[in-house]
C-alpha cells in the first residue's frame, strides 16, 4: 500500500452493507458492468473474462470470493479493474462508495483483529469517521494460481 502525506488514498465500495477499499495505485479503472464471456472449468467465483480494449481480463465475483451469500446485481453494481505488476483482474462489486484519504495512524494490521481464513485477503482495517473499511490485499487475491491467467495468443 502507498502512502502519501502518511495518508492511503483508497477506492471505497460495497459488497451489501460491508465497505471494502483497496489502494487507488492498484484500481486501473471503473466501469459498469459489461457482459462477461464465461470460461469453462474454472473456480466458481470466476465470472469468466472481458475484452477490455483489446485486453482479455479476468473478471471475479468478489462476493463468491470472499464467501459471501449471492445477491441479485443492480444498476449501481461496477467492475473495478485492479492491476499489480502487469497483471490485471476485474472485481464485481455491489457499488463503488467514494475515494477517500485515510491517516496510516487509523489503519490497523488485519493481524491483530482477525485471524484464519477471514484475514487472508485483508490487509488492514481503516476507520473512517465511524465506519470500520476493510482494505482487500489485491496482491493476495491476483496470487499466482487463484485467478488464471488469458494469454492473448491462445485467443
Amino acid at each position: 500500500m502507498q502512502s502519501l502525506d502518511e495518508s492511503l488514498q483508497v477506492v471505497v465500495f460495497a459488497l451489501g452493507e460491508i465497505e471494502f477499499g483497496i489502494d487507488i495505485v492498484q484500481v486501473r479503472e471503473i466501469d459498469r458492468l459489461v457482459p462477461v464471456t464465461h470460461v469453462p472449468h474454472v473456480p466458481s467465483f470466476i465470472e469468466g473474462v472481458i475484452n477490455l480494449r483489446g485486453q482479455l481480463v479476468p473478471v471475479i465475483d468478489l462476493r463468491a470470493r470472499l464467501g459471501l451469500r449471492a445477491k441479485q446485481r443492480t444498476r449501481a453494481a461496477r467492475i473495478i479493474v485492479a492491476e499489480i505488476e502487469n497483471r490485471c483482474m476485474g472485481m464485481i462489486v455491489d457499488r463503488v462508495c467514494e475515494v477517500a484519504r485515510i491517516p496510516l495512524d487509523r489503519i490497523d494490521d488485519s493481524e491483530r483483529v482477525l485471524s484464519g481464513l477471514a484475514a487472508e485477503y485483508v490487509g488492514g482495517l481503516a476507520r473512517i469517521d465511524e465506519r470500520v473499511v476493510i482494505l482487500l490485499a489485491v496482491r493476495k487475491l491476483l496470487a499466482a494460481g487463484s485467478i488464471p491467467t488469458v494469454d492473448k495468443e491462445a485467443v
